[in-house]
């Protein structure tokens, strides 16, 4: 076995490092209750008294309904522990001169709700816009605005105006309970980008900016709010939470109950986890 990727204890973890990073579906919570061993780790976290956060790809809810949902779930979390991707597009949309742009939004009232936070317009279906942000698969009539939307956002290239793509999380799955499994976000986004590729194919710039996790930025902004860098990212896609570790510079650990069951010899080293486990506390 490779210098990464070794077996470690959750335990043992806690003890190692300064900070602890968590994804939510598939480490913390899934499609329908809480992943074994959750509710024992967040319970070991507030004793230990160490800065803990979880870090979602999630753009369809805002921090506190996000508590109350893994409330219902059976797991206790202080909002203030919340990092969403959602919460990336006010520096976005600030860097990026959006403020005020109208936008066409894919996903349910928080997720148009980040939109507006951010500084942008959001608008009705089928109506002209600046920017389309998929916020996420669901909370909107699927088929009948994922028609609306390509229509226009079709008329607007042919028309020249070329419209800002913005993706908070690429998630393409997630867990929706026991060996059970959903499309998330992402995968809405690749339908999308194949139809534009269809109809546009000396376009290579019809794609869309991914802002949550594999990227650092989500990691960047809960290493700040825990004030050290000595931080273990707890995640079960290779893809996407353990990737973004690597990014941001930081350790990770691959719980296997999740999305990913690689064998850690198939994955380039480079890529790896630096822990590997099978559960959590408990």
């Amino acid at each position: 076995m490779s210098a990464k990727a070794r077996p470690a204890r959750f335990e043992d973890l806690l003890d190692r490092y300064d900070a602890l990073l968590f994804d939510a579906y598939g480490v913390l919570v899934h499609g329908t209750g809480v992943m074994p061993g959750a509710v024992e780790t967040v319970a070991a976290l507030e004793r230990s008294g160490k800065p803990w956060y979880v870090v979602t790809n999630d753009a369809s809810t805002l921090p506190a309904n996000a508590a109350a949902r893994y409330l219902q779930r059976g797991l206790s979390l202080d909002p203030a522990r919340i990092v969403t991707s959602g919460m990336l597009l006010r520096p976005w949309f600030e860097t990026q001169d959006l403020r005020g742009a109208r936008c066409a939004v894919l996903g349910p009232p928080d997720g148009v709700a980040y939109v507006a936070r951010a500084g942008g317009v959001p608008v009705g279906m089928g109506e002209p816009f600046d920017v389309l942000v998929i916020a996420d698969e669901s909370g909107f009539p699927f088929l009948e605005s994922m028609d609306a939307t390509l229509t226009m956002l079709v008329r607007l290239i042919d028309a020249g105006r070329t419209p800002h793509l913005l993706l908070p999380n690429p998630d393409i799955l997630y867990p929706n309970g026991t060996n059970a499994f959903g499309f998330a976000a992402g995968s809405v986004a690749l339908m999308f980008e194949a139809a534009l590729a269809r109809r546009y194919p000396q376009r290579s710039d019809l794609t869309f900016v991914r802002l949550g996790k594999p990227e650092p930025h989500l990691y960047e902004h809960a290493l700040a709010l825990a004030g050290t860098r000595n931080a273990v990212m707890f995640g079960d896609q290779i893809e996407t939470d353990i990737a973004g570790a690597i990014a941001a510079g930081i350790d990770s650990a691959l719980l296997t109950l999740g999305v990913s069951l690689e064998d850690m010899a198939s994955v380039p080293e480079a890529q790896r986890p630096t822990w590997v486990l099978d559960r959590l506390a408990g």
